[in-house]
């Protein structure tokens, strides 16, 4: 009987403001004695460096198209070999990849959350378990109106005008639908405690067969 490849590979998607984060950290917390990873799809946003600032200005960071994800996949494919990778780091401030990376050496469990990692056909390939954190549009709304004019200090305004124009339709073209890959759907995110306990089980009937 062929064993289970290790590491364990989990995709963790949903909207924005959905509680995709926090849903991956509740996973994480539930493996004190286990290597846990988490990676972030945002991570692997395209390098933008040979554009001018305006030009940058103008990425639709909620479009299949502003991430590399050949990259993201092979990389995953490293870790799956038991091979550590160099994960980039996104410089936010000046809207490109930063020179910096982070090293990351594979771990017994692998969670890679971002609101298109069930999009690509490879990366769901790579994964044991896909999950969709379901969260209604209101919320997620409020949740990431508070985040911006706290967090980035943005005007009410502009978060909403970008909400309407790009994160919106964004959302029901291309992440909504990828709800129907996930082989769990969590409503209402962390606060579902028997789904993440349901997870757990799961995952440790994978660890430990």
């Amino acid at each position: 009987m062929t064993e289970k490849r290790n590491p364990i590979i989990i995709g963790v998607a949903g909207g924005s403001g959905s509680g995709k984060t926090s849903v991956s950290k509740a996973i994480c917390d539930k493996f004190p004695h286990h290597c846990v990873a988490l990676i972030e799809h945002d991570s692997y946003y395209r390098d933008q460096s040979h554009l001018s600032f305006e030009e940058r200005l103008k990425t639709n960071y909620d479009h299949p198209f502003a991430f590399d994800t050949a990259l993201f996949v092979e990389q995953l494919e490293q870790l799956i070999r038991c091979e550590a990778i160099d994960i980039p780091i996104y410089d936010y401030s000046n809207y490109t990849r930063s020179e910096k990376v982070k090293h990351q050496e594979p771990l017994d469990v692998i969670i890679v959350e971002g609101i298109l990692v069930l999009e690509d056909e490879r990366l769901r390939n790579l994964m044991d378990i896909k999950i969709f954190v379901d969260t209604d549009d209101d919320v997620r709304i409020i949740r990431r109106i508070r985040r911006d004019m706290v967090e980035r200090k943005r005007t009410l305004d502009s978060v909403i005008d970008q909400y309407l124009n790009v994160v919106k339709p964004a959302h029901h073209q291309f992440i909504e639908p990828t709800k129907r890959y996930a082989d769990v759907i969590i409503p209402e995110g962390v606060s579902n405690k028997v789904a993440i306990d349901l997870i757990h089980a799961k995952i440790e009937t994978i660890l430990h067969p």
